[in-house]
């Protein structure tokens, strides 16, 4: 379906790439983006523009209904009136998080931000509270699977 035909459809063409590859490539109703100042949704005729992505889940709409959910770690998204193009640094399927994994990981990263909160080695601080945003958005994609 070309661009055009998509948006005459109600539709906007969404792609999801990583560096090693194109994920998704569709035409979708909506899509829900998790903006480092929002989430932001992305319908048919969008204003153009460009935002960073903070760790969060990408939802996916068709005829009204979410239809997948994608982790993603960071990255940016850029919206046009017809497209939506994420490049993920890291993304996986909700389905494809492995429960235990993720809680052991949120756990580490909480024991391991609480430790070093107070320290002064800055650098060491903000990676560590990365460590645990990532880790929180991934158990919140679990949750919401």
């Amino acid at each position: 379906m070309s661009e055009k035909d998509a948006i005459d459809a109600g539709k906007v063409t969404f792609e999801l790439v990583s560096p090693e590859r194109i994920l998704i490539s569709e035409a979708v109703e909506m899509v829900v983006i998790p903006g480092t100042e929002g989430d932001f949704g992305v319908l048919p005729g969008h204003s153009p523009l460009i935002s960073a992505i903070r760790p969060g889940t990408i939802r996916v709409y068709q005829d009204g209904v979410v239809t997948e959910t994608i982790f993603i770690a960071s990255g940016f998204a850029e919206v046009t009136p017809t497209r939506c193009t994420v490049l993920a640094d890291n993304a996986i399927t909700a389905t494809g998080l492995d429960s235990a994994a993720v809680a052991e990981e949120l756990a580490l990263a909480t024991v391991s931000y609480e430790a070093a909160k107070g320290s002064d080695d800055i650098d060491t601080v903000m990676a560590l509270d990365k460590a645990l945003q990532i880790a929180t958005a991934k158990q919140e994609a679990i949750d919401a699977r």
